[in-house]
């Protein structure tokens, strides 16, 4: 069996042997950006503050330090500005003429690998990819490159030494345990362990009822955040609703929700030669299994659904990543990876019996078909969660089935807008919904006076067309009546330093470019 699916394999098992994949090339020093500055004035921007409120402007938004201090109104839209009315800046202080343009939040990518030798791409491609399509937050689930190789990103993104977003380390349960865990006071050991280690949480993807309990009520004590794959193997014995109960604080994808939601039955219908460890049989029954659960609006989905509300549970559900599942031509001919998609990235991606993610062995119009049903149902409950209440998260776990990191995102907000999400509940899933699940928002996660300077800034209005936030830019009929692309991002703003997005993508190119000529 491949390297790769056996530590996926062995990842979902929950085993306790040194996981880490070989790490990609560290991210080199940063040579870009400007700032932080002491005082830097965003002028005449249109501002959508991430907490569901309209846009408004123009606003001028004075940062100090990395701190927002004042947000001031400065007119009506279209009308003349009085200076009269505006902050006054100081010879020192530095100004962004941004007049008309849009300022939103900086996003977070709830689910962000960073990548590996597998994949064949740099960290420096990957964190720059981030950074490109407004992510300034990265929550890293399982650093699988190993813990002390991310939190060497972890403390350099936050001495600004390197172009990256800030990053929040999770430990994939077990990983770098001496033995396997095995006992409950094992896993209380591991999780005092990687506490101490520098982790903020730890990922699950199973094990024993005993063994989660004692995981997730140490976890709670040790004030580390949790997050769960809620894998196959184990979810018969412990699904969404067990892990909730026992402090689970987000989950991942959708698996373990559908059978939480089951009525009539308590195992997924299973072919009778299903392998768990054929990649196609895994993800093609897989898109079966919501149209197995109780109906919307019924007894038993409305009660599941406020019993989770009820616990503060965080949904993160990547639909982005399943994408593929349902129009598998789409995915492989994407715009954007002719220019973006590193060569090795596109071959990691092939169909392959030995990689996890590569189940394309024979993808039929039934597999899109079931997988398109299966969107609908799951699109269904995140909408119905949403609107009763419930915290939805973004994230995208691209590097794998043809997502590129920060496209892969961006697509993201596009399938939450189809779920049936206004574009400001999707913005402040991207934003608010994010931080308050990290614990962050009191700093990040929207704009407040008193909130650090994370920010995006966007050419044109992002809620009336997500796709103007795509590296890639919008195909349109331009306003000298010929077709044209027009590219929203224009600076992403992170702990106050401004990158300029046309040169981080820029940089991409370039690397792929490089990679092409050499015929990696």
């Amino acid at each position: 069996m491949n390297n790769r699916l056996r530590i996926f394999l062995i990842l979902c098992l929950a085993a306790t042997v040194t996981l880490a994949l070989a790490a990609p090339t560290p991210a080199p020093q940063r040579e870009q950006g400007e700032g932080p500055f002491e005082r830097l004035i965003l002028r005449g921007v249109i501002m959508i503050s991430g907490e569901g409120a309209p846009p408004q402007g123009p606003v001028d938004i004075v940062i100090e330090n990395d701190r927002i201090t004042r947000i001031q109104s400065v007119g009506n839209p279209g009308a003349e500005i009085d200076p009269d009315n505006r902050p006054q800046a100081g010879p020192d202080d530095r100004e962004l003429d941004l007049s008309g343009q849009y300022v939103l939040p900086g996003f977070i990518d709830m689910h962000g690998h960073l990548g590996g030798d597998e994949q064949g791409v740099s960290a420096e491609y990957v964190l720059k990819l981030w950074l490109a399509h407004g992510i300034t937050t990265v929550r890293e689930p399982g650093s699988f490159n190993g813990l002390e190789w991310v939190r060497e990103h972890v403390e350099r993104s936050e001495a600004l030494a390197i172009t990256a977003p800030r990053i929040v380390p999770y430990a994939g349960f077990g990983m770098g345990a001496e033995e396997p865990i095995s006992t409950p006071q094992q896993a209380r050991d591991w999780v005092k362990s990687i506490r101490r280690q520098g982790a903020k949480g730890i990922k699950f993807f199973g094990a024993s009822p005993a063994i989660m309990s004692a995981a997730f009520d140490e976890a709670g004590k040790q004030n580390l955040g949790s997050a769960m794959h809620h894998a196959q193997l184990n979810v018969v014995r412990w699904n969404v609703l067990d892990s909730a109960r026992a402090g689970l604080t987000t989950m991942e994808h959708w698996y373990g929700l559908p059978e939480a939601l089951f009525t009539d039955q308590v195992i997924q219908n299973y072919p009778l030669d299903y392998n768990y460890n054929n990649e196609q049989h895994r993800f093609g029954e897989a898109g079966r299994l919501w149209l197995q659960a109780a109906e919307p609006g019924s007894e038993h989905w409305n009660a599941v659904r406020d019993e989770l509300i009820e616990l503060d549970f965080t949904i993160n559900p990547t639909l982005t990543i399943y994408e593929a599942s349902r129009d598998l031509m789409r995915e492989q001919n994407a715009e954007w990876h002719k220019e973006y998609a590193h060569p090795k990235l596109l071959k990691f991606f092939e169909p392959s019996p030995e990689a996890h993610g590569s189940y394309w062995f024979d993808w039929t119009t039934r597999h899109e078909i079931d997988w398109k049903r299966n969107f609908e149902r799951w699109m269904t409950f995140l909408n119905d969660y949403k609107n009763h209440g419930g915290r939805v998260t973004t994230g995208s776990d691209s590097g794998y089935i043809y997502k590129l990191y920060g496209f892969g995102y961006i697509r993201e907000l596009e399938l939450l807008q189809e779920a049936g999400f206004h574009p400001l509940e999707v913005l402040t899933s991207a934003t608010l919904n994010g931080a308050e699940a990290l614990g962050m928002d009191e700093d990040i996660g929207s704009i407040a006076i008193g909130k650090k300077a994370d920010l995006v800034v966007v050419r044109e209005n992002p809620l009336a067309n997500f796709k103007l936030l795509y590296g890639t830019g919008h195909y349109r009929l331009l306003e000298d009546g010929t077709p044209g692309r027009m590219r929203g991002i224009r600076y992403t703003i992170k702990d106050g330093v401004i990158f300029d997005v046309d040169q981080l993508l820029a940089d991409v190119r370039k690397m792929v470019s490089d990679a092409k000529t050499a015929g990696q």
